[in-house]
């Protein structure tokens, strides 16, 4: 990722060990990772061995998992999860620390004029954990078992359909992939995990990255131990014991008394657990895209006015929202992609702005009256050819998470926010299920909703109409040109553009409020990467490096 706050500090060494602290973050964090940068150093100086590992080092790591009983990372069943198969499987590509694509397992690959066939040519060195060498057999054998996956509806990388139409091997050290969508994200969808030909429908398939595994059982623990043939050079950790837990209360608790190293866990209870001298909370994106949808379909009233919605917009601060409820376990965001990142295009229009929100509903012929219905705006409209009144009341559906009530404590300081310019807002908590069934028939006002965004940045499925994600009616000829012109771009400086232009629109348009991409927590008494962008499911990217 590439972020407006570029420096990066050393901040604790010791046994050939380097660690490096960066801010992940907008220009504003900066003096936060500064002063922490300092007070790492001052605890290095007075204990040396205090965050330090060294050259021998297991790892005691431990995350929820209760679902997952195969290694397999073609049908995942838990984010936290594939930071664990991250380790032990490679794709042909992987990003680095500014969300770029760079050749991995692939050696080279080049594309015709046209974008619409891409040659893959397989690294020699490459050998997977049973000893067998990688080939374009296996990259072949992978694609179409996620192909075969995504037909289904099932598999962790089944946005691959909408990309990858076909694949062949030309020989066992080339192969030829044609694509539907010759752009430049092609890449980014190349990062899937490859698997031997044999074992793409394996429990515990080998991998080629640099650990591999020694015992796995579900639901109780995992030993990994490190890839010494690893073809990008053997691991300085010597291995990582994980232990799964069923509840957040049993993870935080082990770590607390030192049972183990360092915890994973996106429970917005981990932001209670500052950094001090002894541990480290290290923040990490996820791809999880909280939304507050708006029903803008064409018979909406009042939200398929656009000046509405941009009330509600202004009306509301998100950023102390996030601020008071997540207690720093959210990342804000005011478009679909990530802020500080090169996909990121800010726009003032979605600053905090009550007296604005009141000016566009007072222009709108929303009036208010603060001794009348506890100052709801009304207004009045024709209907049948007879003058009604209306209430500007909204009604707010919210899904909870399970041992989670942050989503309903948002939905009331957006109500909050929103009574305080003359919206009256009902919030109502639903199932899961409820709410997706009321988003599908557009029989709703708002709602609190999140999207698993892809590795690919490509907004388009949210807002296009008949795609997967647009769920709120929206419309806009402007912004189908604009998406289908990012699809069909091969250059990364026009598709960044194009990437730009689309958050431009959708400030103007506002078919829905983007929010925050929530955070995890990685709390470590180790220090044990090299990377500056820690984001899911590569938590522990840079783990086999450290020290070199």
């Amino acid at each position: 990722m590439r972020f407006t706050c570029s420096t990066t500090t050393k901040v604790a060494s010791g046994a050939g060990r380097a660690v490096y602290c960066h801010a992940a973050g907008p220009i504003s964090h900066g003096k936060i990772f500064c002063r922490l940068a300092a007070l790492v150093l001052v605890l290095t100086l007075l204990c040396p061995h205090a965050l330090a590992t060294t050259m021998d080092d297991i790892l005691s790591l431990g995350m929820i998992s209760v679902k997952t009983q195969y290694l397999n990372p073609l049908q995942a069943e838990e984010r936290e999860f594939q930071s664990l198969t991250a380790l032990i499987y490679e794709g042909l590509f992987s990003l680095d620390d500014d969300y770029m694509p760079q050749l991995c397992l692939a050696a080279s690959c080049d594309s015709t004029t046209d974008g619409k066939h891409w040659t893959v040519r397989i690294r020699p060195d490459v050998y997977f954990h049973d000893g067998r060498q990688l080939t374009a057999y296996d990259v072949e054998a992978t694609i179409n078992e996620i192909l075969r996956l995504a037909n289904a509806g099932l598999g962790q990388y089944n946005q691959l359909k909408y990309i990858v139409s076909s694949v062949s091997v030309n020989s066992a050290e080339s192969l030829q992939i044609t694509v539907s969508r010759p752009y430049y994200a092609v890449r980014f969808a190349l990062t899937f995990p490859v698997l031997p030909k044999d074992q793409v429908q394996a429990a515990q398939p080998a991998g080629t990255g640099p650990f591999k595994v020694d015992q796995f059982l579900p639901a109780n623990l995992l030993h990994l131990s490190a890839n010494e043939n690893y073809w990008n050079g053997a691991p300085t950790v010597q291995g990582i014991n994980v232990e799964f837990k069923a509840t957040n209360r049993e993870l935080i608790m082990d770590y607390e008394y030192n049972r183990i190293d360092a915890a994973i866990t996106r429970s917005a209870s981990a932001g209670q657990y500052q950094t001090g001298l002894t541990n480290l909370n290290i923040a990490y994106r996820t791809r999880q895209l909280e939304t507050l949808l708006l029903n803008d379909s064409a018979n909406a009233f009042p939200l398929n006015n656009v000046e509405i919605r941009k009330a509600i917009r202004c009306a509301i601060d998100f950023n102390a929202i996030a601020n008071t409820v997540y207690m720093g376990m959210a990342k804000r965001t005011d478009t679909p992609m990530p802020a500080g990142t090169w996909m990121y295009k800010d726009n003032d229009a979605y600053a905090y702005n009550p007296e604005k929100a009141r000016q566009i509903l007072d222009e709108q012929g929303w009036k208010s009256n603060p001794n009348r219905d506890n100052g709801i705006r009304y207004t009045t409209v024709t209907v049948n050819g007879k003058q009604e009144e209306r209430r500007l009341r909204l009604g707010l559906y919210v899904y909870e998470e399970q041992d989670n009530s942050v989503r309903v404590q948002v939905a009331g300081l957006i109500a909050d926010y929103l009574a305080a310019v003359g919206i009256s807002v009902h919030v109502e908590t639903v199932s899961y299920a409820a709410a997706a069934a009321r988003l599908q028939a557009r029989n709703y006002d708002m709602a609190i909703a999140a999207f698993q965004m892809d590795v690919v940045p490509d907004p388009g499925f949210l807002l296009m109409p008949g795609n997967t994600g647009n769920y709120t009616g929206y419309r806009s000829t402007a912004m189908d040109k604009l998406c289908k012109a990012m699809r069909e771009e091969r250059e990364f400086a026009q598709y960044k553009q194009l990437l730009w232009d689309i958050q431009d629109q959708f400030a103007a348009d506002c078919p829905f409020i983007c929010m925050w991409y929530r955070a995890g927590a990685l709390l470590t008494r180790k220090v044990f990467t090299t990377v500056r962008d820690v984001r899911e499911p590569e938590i522990m990217r840079g783990i086999e490096s450290v020290g070199k």
